[in-house]
């Protein structure tokens, strides 16, 4: 069994680079693979390697356009985006001159110039090896995204792949740097770092929904126990993952009959969809006691796979691994806590998710960040975590930074993991951000006093935890179909603002945003509610364009500041107008009813795409792809639906078409392949639905829908959201109509102060005067 994966066997021919885009002296070696990317190597043996590396899978470019200068001691090379001077023959590091007169590279078009050591402090990060223990102070790694305009990976240190699929040590030390020279192009930067390192891996779909992870020692009948709860609760779930105590003490790799029935419990998560998931951590030596010590110290020095060598590869994929997946495990949490060896955690990630798609399915592990090509490998799991605010405020961060080095596949204890004081506030904002995060994973350590499981809170928690962890089963269309567009274009499934609104980085109350997939984007909510008006304060900054909120449709144009009040069961999510987003209406890997929601006033055409979610047969076009095309002209809206490319995963389909902030509609056309549809047509709300049943795949769909002034008026106004904080307010009646007729007066702020401080005296506590002070400040603050 060789540690390589579908990534080297079909690169390796592959990564030796164009002659043509070399430039070659007798200890050095420039080449130009992209306009923005260039590869520099310095040797002083002369020699230089062009074999895979951990992490650089190719490099056969097609030549840039670029010029070549040089005298006998000089050399320049020119792009688009750079020039390079170097002093021939000298290492990087300088020798006698100046790092930076040796070698330097100015990025054209700026003020900006890299040299070897260059601190690269405008960099912001990626995210670290893990938040084991994180205590406020966020340390990021260096990530591809600098305002600087250019980042450098040093390769040099890498393993190489050898002949015999192997990866070994480098024959000869050498210098071995690619920098990026991008300015203000950090897609493009992205696009020139997967070609290099290879593109994003398609996610298997069930990894999009609700996991469990609690690190209990169950018995079969408390695993029983745990999804009969979800079930009776409706609470979905997709993933168990058991921890620490599912294996023999004895011997770390095999299950523990005595405690679990492995064959049981497999049929039984198999009858229920639910995958099955298992902690290795692949230090752990098998005890001298055990009946298996002989079999693996006789093939193992010293008795353990760390450190990980191509030696203790057969052993550890033929004993450990085969036997665990052949019986139906769908994948491993590797528990290799060492940062001080991130390159032994590589090789452990890659050869997991080797042995996966060498099956023919989708690789996938929960594993910590190994800093090498990890886009390759999802999950990233962020680490035993503390149950605290500080953390939950950490998490949108670091999903984000995590885009700055092309990952989108991030998974957090979602409560925390241990420590901490268990809150349902807290505990309710890490549901809701969840749902809105690349991974929902429930975890927590072992006790019984850790509410992870939703049915130990309170009923109004249930309720909200139920219905946030329904609708993340529902958003799985449209997670999944960003996961496609992500592995086949690279655009990382989160991405942070201050990509397009730089400013953004350094406020505070707007830097935790992020666009979550094209057409939606977030303003996580992180911080304790106001408890007087029982609501959290937030404020946002919606981008440019116009914005719906996702629940209740209200209307944000953008390129604003907004001040917003949210309630436990409320979440700032919002929708671009002419947003189609498909929700999935049952449990099913490829659904058989969707609801469409379709945002008013722009057009927009939304290809859905769909597979069996699990093997690689999507890449040879099996597959289905459905258009969506709305069409938006004031009370005049069509939508068509048609096949676009692709086989039959499904012969028929229900959908729930939900026309946001639509009434007054005097006429409704669906047409199936031209012949009129007995739709199912009624309001909900402000909402226009409009329900098709057993709709053939192939079929041609076109709705029409026709009115006088058929679009409600949903702009968000800040004296209905005070409105609504006043009617929530346990006060006097009559003290609430004078506060209103205060605050939504015609007097200045100064007199509007005032005024509510002498309610005083008809006795208003001050703790309400202080809230209402603060509420005069939010109106002027929006103004």
């Amino acid at each position: 069994m060789a540690n390589v994966s579908n990534y080297y066997k079909t690169s390796i021919e592959n990564c030796i680079a164009h002659k043509e885009c070399m430039v070659i002296g007798r200890k050095y070696r420039f080449t130009v693979l992209t306009d923005r990317l260039i590869r520099l190597q310095y040797s002083p043996s002369g020699m230089f390697e062009d074999r895979p590396t951990s992490r650089v899978i190719f490099r056969n470019f097609e030549r840039p356009i670029f010029t070549v200068e040089e005298s006998a001691t000089l050399i320049q090379i020119n792009t688009k985006y750079f020039t390079l001077n170097y002093v021939k023959d000298r290492s990087f590091k300088g020798g006698i001159l100046t790092p930076a007169s040796t070698l330097k590279v100015n990025l054209k078009n700026s003020d900006r110039e890299w040299y070897y050591n260059h601190p690269e402090a405008r960099n912001f990060g990626t995210i670290n090896y893990s938040l084991d223990d994180f205590n406020g102070n966020l340390k990021l790694d260096k990530g591809l995204y600098s305002t600087d305009g250019f980042c450098v990976i040093d390769d040099s240190d890498s393993l190489v792949l050898n002949d015999a699929f192997e990866f070994v040590k480098r024959d000869h030390k050498e210098m071995d740097l690619y920098l990026f020279m991008y300015r203000r192009d950090f897609s493009l930067c992205l696009q020139d770092y997967y070609m290099l390192t290879g593109y994003p891996s398609l996610i298997p779909r069930y990894a999009l929904g609700n996991w469990w992870y609690k690190n209990e020692k169950y018995t079969n009948n408390d695993i029983y126990e745990v999804i009969d709860n979800f079930n009776k609760n409706k609470i979905p779930l997709k993933v168990l993952v058991l921890g620490d105590f599912w294996h023999d003490n004895l011997t770390p790799y095999i299950f523990d009959n005595t405690v679990i029935n492995a064959g049981e419990l497999l049929n039984y998560l198999n009858s229920r969809n639910i995958k099955l998931a298992l902690t290795i951590n692949p230090s752990l030596k098998v005890d001298s006691k055990s009946k298996y010590y002989n079999n693996f110290s006789s093939l193992l020095e010293n008795n353990s796979f760390v450190p990980f060598s191509n030696s203790s590869i057969n052993v550890y994929y033929n004993m450990i691994l085969k036997p665990l997946f052949d019986s139906g495990i769908s994948l491993i949490n590797i528990d290799y806590n060492n940062p001080k060896d991130r390159l032994g955690l590589w090789q452990f990630n890659n050869l997991h998710v080797s042995m996966q798609e060498q099956k023919g399915i989708r690789g996938l592990i929960l594993s910590r960040n190994s800093k090498i090509a990890q886009h390759r490998y999802p999950i990233v799991f962020s680490g035993k975590t503390r149950v605290s605010w500080n953390t939950l405020n950490a998490l949108p961060r670091y999903n984000l930074s995590a885009s700055n080095m092309g990952i989108s596949w991030v998974a957090h204890a979602i409560g925390g993991y241990y420590k901490g004081i268990e809150q349902e506030e807290l505990y309710l904002r890490y549901i809701e951000l969840a749902t809105f995060s690349p991974i929902f994973l429930l975890a927590s350590e072992r006790g019984k006093y850790y509410k992870r499981e939703p049915w130990k809170w309170n009923d109004k928690v249930l309720e909200i935890t139920r219905e946030y962890m329904q609708l993340r089963q529902r958003l799985i269309p449209y997670i999944y179909n960003e996961a496609y567009i992500y592995h086949l274009t690279g655009a990382p499934l989160i991405q942070a603002f201050y990509y397009q609104y730089p400013k953004i980085y350094d406020e505070p109350y707007y830097k935790n945003q992020y666009f979550f997939g094209r057409y939606m984007f977030v303003a996580p909510i992180t911080k304790k509610k106001n408890v007087v008006m029982n609501r959290v304060v937030q404020r946002l900054f919606v981008p440019d364009g116009t914005w719906f909120d996702f629940k209740s449709g209200l209307k944000y144009p953008g390129g604003k500041y907004y001040m917003n009040f949210y309630k436990d069961n409320d979440y700032p999510v919002f929708c671009k107008a002419g947003s189609i987003i498909p929700l999935a209406m049952d449990t099913l890997d490829i659904p058989k009813t969707i609801e469409l929601i379709i945002f008013p006033l722009d057009n927009n055409s939304y290809d859905l795409y769909e597979d069996d979610g699990i093997t690689n047969r999507y890449t040879n076009k099996e597959y289905l792809i459905t258009n969506y095309e709305y069409n938006y002209i004031k009370d005049n809206y069509t939508l068509k639906i048609s096949k676009k490319e692709g086989i039959n995963l499904i012969d028929k389909r229900n959908y729930k078409i939900r026309f946001k902030n639509t009434k007054n509609v005097s006429n409704v056309k669906a047409l199936v392949n031209g012949i009129a549809n007995p739709a199912n047509c009624y309001y909900d709300n402000t909402d226009l639905i409009i329900e098709l049943l057993d709709i053939d795949i192939n079929a041609t769909v076109d709705i029409n829908i026709m009115g006088s002034d058929i679009e409600v008026s949903t702009s968000r106004l800040i004296t209905n959201d005070i409105k609504d904080v006043i009617y929530d307010l346990e006060i006097e009646t009559v003290l609430k109509e004078k506060i209103d007729d205060i605050l939504f007066s015609d007097m200045s702020i100064k007199k509007k102060r005032i005024a509510i401080r002498k309610l005083k005296k008809q006795k208003l506590e001050p703790r309400f005067i202080k809230a209402f002070l603060n509420l005069l400040d939010f109106m002027n603050e929006e103004k």
